[in-house]
């Protein structure tokens, strides 16, 4: 599947210093290894409606990750899925009269100019569900012979054969300190995973599964269903975890070394994918899990069910700038839960009009000052908000001069520009 164009990534003097990032599985921050290559995967879109300003945020957050290990002179290896075949999916493309496919393939088309129009960075690999096929089908059949999955018989007309994966038999590895078992990601008990796997696209009440948390892994086929050759799994279409596993097995190493995505993924689909990954590899999926928090809308939770979504292609279709898209969804912690507002969207366009216009008055040697509080800033936990607050500085200072003709530098001016562009993707 293509991806989008990357806009070109100014080269700064310097680098960024060693990152701190705060890990789900530890608790708190821990210092990224700086050596050799970085590799991420970012959980993708489920294309059945247009980007929406949480999916936004979290590709945003994790473009600041891109940025600042590519600043600090790593190689980034970036993989991103698309879920192109789901429940949801299929669900709307019913509800509006769309074939599916043709439902996929324009909000995946949406997706990709709102994600150029960001200035985020494009995955390496942009990788859909269904062009993954022949490699999640061999992955669910050696679950199956490594006892490790099972099949459960159909129930209320329902057809026999769907395979579940078995969190009890995949979480006895008492001897590995790296293995993986059920709320090793999360951190969660029982109570809470049960709760939230109801919540999110389980089904813990299946009849037939040995336990209630077991995630499905192939669904076999149902009549009026897309479905695809499964070999010994009969045709059918896989779950969601299995989908993202195998996709980050093929394309990055094992362990990579972050794995991305909403906090809304934390469980059940990270935590799962954990399980599925030591299970085929015998190494845990990432060495750190990090996760975006949950935007909001003038102080509730924004959601396609309640239809209170801010689109980021209504947004640009209104005539407005990307760039002060971006600069709103800066402003905010990427860990923080936060709210769109109208008083923080003209904030941030007041805030790129007054860095444009202090470009113009950039007092020679004031650049490198600020590019050193800007990274100081991202290394810790990607702290945006600060490197925001330090260029508002650098600006207040540039207007502040009453004799800014005179000292006027091109030099620094364009070195900031730089600078805001490759660290922050804002470009002035």
């Amino acid at each position: 599947m293509k991806s989008w164009i990357s806009r070109p990534v100014p080269h700064l003097p310097g680098s960024m210093p060693a990152l701190s990032l705060f890990d789900t599985i530890a608790g708190g921050l821990v210092t990224l290894d700086a050596a050799g290559e970085q590799s991420m995967y970012v959980c993708g879109i489920t294309p059945y409606d247009a980007t929406h300003m949480g999916h936004a945020a979290s590709y945003v957050a994790f473009d600041l990750l891109n940025r600042a290990w590519r600043d600090g002179r790593q190689q980034v290896a970036y993989v991103q899925n698309v879920t192109d075949v789901d429940d949801p999916l299929l669900e709307r493309a019913t509800e509006t009269g769309v074939d599916w496919r043709e439902l996929a393939a324009s909000q995946i088309e949406l997706f990709r100019t709102d994600m150029e129009a960001l200035n985020v960075l494009a995955p390496d690999h942009y990788v859909g569900a269904v062009e993954s096929m022949p490699m999640i089908v061999p992955a669910i059949e050696r679950l199956l012979h490594e006892s490790l999955a099972y099949r459960v018989a159909g129930t209320d007309g329902e057809p026999d054969g769907d395979v579940y994966y078995d969190v009890e038999a995949a979480g006895k590895h008492a001897d590995d300190a790296d293995a993986w078992t059920l709320g090793a990601v999360s951190g969660l008990s029982d109570a809470d995973m049960l709760e939230l796997f109801a919540e999110r696209g389980g089904d813990p009440g299946r009849a037939g599964k040995r336990q209630a948390l077991d995630p499905l892994l192939w669904r076999v086929a149902r009549e009026g269903e897309p479905h695809w050759p499964g070999g010994e799994l009969g045709d059918g279409r896989p779950g969601w975890h299995i989908e993202c596993t195998v996709i980050a097995q093929k394309y990055l190493p094992a362990p990579f070394t972050v794995q991305g995505g909403g906090s809304d993924l934390v469980f059940p689909h990270h935590e799962m994918g954990a399980g599925h990954a030591y299970s085929l590899a015998g190494v845990p999926l990432a060495r750190h899990f990090a996760h975006a928090g949950m935007v909001g809308l003038d102080g509730e939770k924004m959601s396609k069910s309640k239809g209170n979504l801010v689109l980021v292609s209504r947004l640009r279709a209104a005539g407005e700038d990307p760039a002060a898209i971006r600069l709103a969804i800066l402003a905010h912690h990427y860990r923080d839960d936060w709210s769109w507002t109208d008083a923080g969207f003209t904030e941030a366009k007041d805030r790129l009009a007054t860095w444009r216009s202090a470009l113009d008055a950039a007092r020679q040697g004031t650049a490198a000052a600020l590019i050193n509080a800007m990274r100081t800033e991202l290394s810790n936990d990607l702290f945006a908000p600060g490197a925001l607050a330090a260029v508002d500085e650098w600006a207040e200072g540039a207007l502040a001069d009453p004799d800014g003709e005179a000292t006027a530098s091109s030099i620094d001016a364009a070195l900031v520009s730089d600078a805001v562009n490759a660290l922050l993707g804002v470009e002035l």
